[in-house]
């Protein structure tokens, strides 16, 4: 009979981690442009009404996301030397979506597209990317304790 292996008990940051920061990073961006370059027009999208013109400043909103997806882009790169990267990506994100709550929730009205945003571009990506940083933070204390 074969015996198993006994396989050590250490936590990995695996490629799959990284793919996620590059995805939510890349995602990030991308709406922060949206929101930068159209914001406008995507809040009237949002707002599901043609004559919106409630919000029409949405450069700050729009800065936050592009920085913050930015900085969860590079995090990728070198997750566990960079893993402040990915603590001010996620708090980012945070900020991303209490500004939105804060800046724009009084004029739009709750609807689907909203919720979508909310929910997916925003409130969603926070649950894996905590999970990341929790993983990073737990192989970079087990780096440590090696030395």
């Amino acid at each position: 009979m074969k015996k198993q292996l006994a396989t050590e008990n250490f936590p990995k940051f695996t490629m799959p981690h990284r793919g996620i920061l590059l995805l939510s990073g890349i995602y990030t961006i991308l709406w922060g442009a949206f929101f930068r370059w159209f914001g406008p027009a995507v809040l009237s999208w949002l707002s599901m009404e043609s004559d919106y013109s409630g919000g029409s400043d949405t450069l700050f909103y729009g800065s936050i996301g592009m920085i913050s997806g930015l900085l969860l882009f590079l995090s990728a790169f070198y997750p566990i030397s960079w893993i402040y990267l990915i603590g001010m990506g996620f708090l980012g994100k945070l900020v991303s979506l209490l500004s939105f709550l804060s800046l724009y929730m009084g004029s739009l009205e709750w609807n689907k597209r909203v919720a979508f945003h909310l929910l997916f571009n925003e409130g969603i990506w926070l649950i894996p990317l905590g999970i990341i940083l929790w993983r990073a933070v737990k192989v970079r204390a087990y780096l440590k304790s090696l030395s």
